[in-house]
């Protein structure tokens, strides 16, 4: 039985000439775990944000949405916001209450469902989600992975039948993004619920999927099982780059036979090829020159109430000039608290922050922020206060007496000329996080802070912000980066540093800190751990392979 069905639906948001959405055919049935993959900005999310129509943006839309064969526009309110629940992207931007408890009965109480049963389905669902531990708990108080989970529980007691997820784990470091997704497929095989998810983790949702759509500029370009699907992509399409690590590993090393989507199915492919590996062949590293240090935290101790917990303690960190740190670490471990303390925004109650060698709190606001660093916030939202893209960095240029030249080679180096009349909130998350980093990056800072600047990114997109970043060490930037995206800090920094317990336990060159881990560390690595000793990256798999080939 079909659940949904969307016939020839187009859309064009305001002052666009060319439409987002360009006649969209689907059929979902029920019980199907749906995942939705494509270049950021071809129009994911508008058409998931079509399934609810309270989130359906403005613009102008033709065609038709049928919910269990009843028009959407047409379907019962009520039915509507039960049958069809909506994660964010943000876990933050959901949350409405002050407890735990009170956010799980809010949506219940809103339909003005009878106290008896609120009571029933709210200890029905704390448990299923294993929410009793904190379910008295403040809803600040909690991490990223526990604010998510409780989004998905807080929709999940309204009963939906339909499910619609937008990049839910793009917040959440790895393992709690993995619990998350678990979940995810236990709702769908014990429940029978209906899962149209947008994710750019495919290693670990693919396995899941009924069926994959990847859409392009607007249009469905392949919908069909995972391996069949992934199979039938040409050799050099975009989407290659944001297949799971061991298909990309597959394709480029021209593999026959059925595509392996999993780390297991890898290692046995792997292990399967004419490929003679011994202990000579490795990766070598690459020291850093630069021995000069522009940023320093000596002794850090930070906590945010005056009886409270310490976030932050006996915390150090020498920044070296030109350097790109990554700093990983789970959720709520206090790694944006960092950035906040290392950029002086917050201040320590013990130890110091040196700037090129003087104390951070001796430079003025003006001189700190307009001459030496900026940081781009974990929310790229909290920087736009204009009404279009275009108003946006003209107002960030004027207001630092930057050139019109200066902001077309933004414009340009971030590819937003097809966006400068869209107003930021109607941008997908990737393309707000191009918008936030290119208005930063007009005054042209000596030192970047970014506090995960890759959520919402497909893998073109990190590549090319990639390729910005190290255009920008190499010309003297110095980078400091808070990140879940192990495999982006694998890949592109010099040197990462893990977080945990309110300060800096591990740090090493890539190479030698992700292949001496076991559980943080690249894919690459755990598919080729047990034949090459430091590949980390895709890139070192297939060369070390091609290498060895017989």
């Amino acid at each position: 039985m079909a659940i949904v069905k969307i016939n020839n639906v187009s859309f064009t948001y305001p002052n666009e000439a060319n439409p987002i959405l360009k006649n969209i055919n689907l059929t979902i049935h029920q019980g199907e775990f749906i995942v939705l993959i494509g270049q950021s900005g071809c129009g994911k999310s508008t058409l998931l944000r079509h399934f609810k129509r309270e989130l359906r943006p403005h613009g102008e839309m033709t065609g038709t949405i049928f919910y269990k064969d009843c028009d959407l526009e047409q379907l019962n309110a009520e039915v509507a916001a039960a049958d069809i629940g909506y994660v964010f992207q943000n876990p933050d931007n959901q949350i409405v209450t002050d407890k735990v408890w009170h956010e799980l009965a809010f949506g219940l109480e809103s339909l003005g469902i009878d106290s008896p049963t609120i009571r029933r389905r709210v200890a029905e669902m704390a448990n299923f989600f294993g929410i009793q531990k904190w379910f008295h708990h403040k809803t600040t108080e909690l991490s990223g992975g526990q604010k998510q989970l409780l989004n998905l529980a807080s929709i999940m007691v309204m009963q939906p039948k339909l499910l619609l997820l937008d990049e839910p784990t793009s917040q959440l470091d790895p393992i709690a993004a993995l619990e998350f997704i678990q979940t995810l497929h236990r709702l769908n095989k014990e429940l029978g619920i209906t899962i149209i998810l947008i994710e750019h983790r495919l290693e670990e949702v693919l396995t899941l999927a009924d069926r994959v759509f990847i859409m392009e500029e607007g249009s469905i370009l392949f919908d069909g099982p995972p391996k069949e699907t992934l199979k039938a992509l040409p050799e050099n399409h975009a989407m290659i780059t944001a297949l799971p690590t061991t298909t990309k590993i597959f394709h480029l090393l021209n593999g026959i036979g059925p595509v392996p989507l999993t780390i297991r199915e890898g290692q046995r492919w792997l292990r399967n090829q004419r490929y003679t590996f011994s202990s000579s062949h490795t990766i070598p590293t690459i020291s850093q020159t630069k021995t000069d240090i522009v940023l320093e935290a000596k002794d850090i101790a930070f906590r945010y109430e005056k009886n409270g917990m310490d976030i932050v303690h006996h915390f150090n960190l020498q920044v070296k000039e030109q350097e790109f740190i990554t700093i990983i670490g789970g959720n709520g471990t206090g790694k944006s608290t960092v950035l906040a303390i290392l950029s002086g925004l917050q201040k320590p109650y013990h130890g110091k922050v040196f700037l090129f060698n003087k104390a951070i709190k001796s430079y003025s606001s003006k001189q700190l922020y307009q001459q030496y660093l900026t940081l781009l916030p974990q929310n790229p939202k909290t920087l736009f206060v204009q009404k279009t893209v275009h108003q946006e960095l003209d107002d960030m240029a004027h207001l630092h007496k930057v050139s019109e030249a200066k902001i077309q080679e933004t414009v340009q180096l971030f590819n937003l000329t097809h966006l400068l009349n869209r107003h930021p909130y109607d941008l997908s998350g990737g393309e707000q996080q191009k918008l936030a980093l290119a208005k930063l990056l007009i005054i042209e800072p000596k030192i970047l802070l970014l506090d995960e600047p890759t959520k919402g990114l497909d893998a073109h997109a990190k590549e090319e912000l990639g390729a910005i970043l190290k255009d920008l060490q190499a010309k003297g930037m110095t980078i400091i980066m808070v990140t879940h995206d192990i495999e982006f800090s694998a890949q592109y920094s010099n040197r990462c540093a893990l977080f945990f317990d309110g300060s800096i336990v591990s740090e090493g060159e890539p190479r030698a800190f992700y292949s001496g881990n076991n559980f943080y560390t690249t894919a690459a690595h755990r598919i080729s751990r047990d034949l090459l000793s430091n590949a980390i990256t895709c890139e070192d798999v297939v060369s070390l392979c091609k290498e060895t080939f017989v």
